[in-house]
């Protein structure tokens, strides 16, 4: 059995301080195959923030992968926004904002930046995904051992859920989606939206499923404070959000979703030499 812990929206600056220091010892109480956390790790992009996240970060056990939101970005400022936009968020992590990757023999974790420093378009809060971007992180996710389970990793979900409190309007996110899903792709880990879900994509066999994560924050949007466990065997994968209910993480909703079968053979895994159909369409 493989176990991930997502976390995501932690808005250091607005952080809540208890879930936050209760999350951490639920990381080191457990052996996990990887610590994930996509996106939005400050509130404004303040130095101090940074600082304080780039702390929390390094206190979690080995190993971690982090990627940027749309929140990472030095807020108040125009020409960091436009010349620099990730520059403070590498600093203080660690981690590159692109091409970020992580493979073991049981997982393969690839992050894709959805945020932007600004945008044509009035809210820059938004996600964009470009189709380079797409076929660049398809064509590696491709390469993982075959078995193993592929992650796609970004901060806005790429397809819009029903139910949740706001969208991430991604341009050209559903378009991307379903080339992930061609791509063999089990999972697209995302935040943003401050509450847990997990859905199929619907294409082919519907084993490429929309993982979103809740918020370490106080800016709650109907949902309490909250991370997932993802946790997955040769059948099926388990994501479950773990709530905070004032005293302490407990678990509270569930997902079971039966894992892809084909790429757990190497006869029937996607070529790591030949882009799918809607990849090679999408040059």
């Amino acid at each position: 059995m493989g176990l991930i812990l997502q976390f995501s929206d932690v808005h250091f600056g607005c952080e809540h301080k208890r879930a936050v220091a209760a999350a951490l010892d639920y990381a080191h109480a457990r052996t996990a195959d990887l610590i994930l956390i996509t996106g939005d790790i400050t509130q404004q992009g303040f130095p101090d923030e940074f600082s304080a996240a780039g702390d929390w970060i390094r206190r979690m056990p080995e190993p971690t992968f982090v990627i940027v939101g749309n929140h990472d970005v030095p807020y108040w400022s125009l020409p960091a926004r436009l010349f620099h936009p990730w520059k403070a968020f590498e600093e203080a992590t660690g981690h590159p904002a692109h091409d970020h990757q992580f493979l073991s023999p049981n997982v393969m974790v690839r992050g894709v930046v959805t945020a932007r420093g600004w945008q044509a378009r009035a809210n820059w809060s938004k996600g964009v995904i470009d189709l380079d971007q797409t076929r660049k992180a398809a064509a590696a996710l491709r390469q993982a051992p075959v078995g193993a389970l592929r992650i796609l990793a970004c901060h806005h979900p790429l397809v819009e859920m029903i139910g949740t409190p706001m969208t991430g309007d991604v341009k050209r996110g559903d378009e991307a989606a379903l080339i992930f899903a061609e791509a063999g792709v089990d999972l697209i880990t995302t935040g943003h939206v401050h509450v847990p879900f997990a859905l199929p994509i619907r294409l082919g066999d519907h084993c490429s499923y929309a993982v979103g994560c809740g918020t370490l924050s106080h800016r709650e949007r109907g949902a309490p404070p909250s991370f997932n466990r993802i946790e997955w065997d040769a059948r099926q994968i388990v994501v479950t959000a773990v709530a905070w209910t004032g005293e302490r993480f407990e678990d509270s909703e569930s997902w079971k979703l039966p894992r892809r079968q084909d790429t757990r053979k190497a006869s029937t895994a996607p070529d790591p030499a030949v882009p799918g159909e809607r990849e090679a369409a999408a040059v």
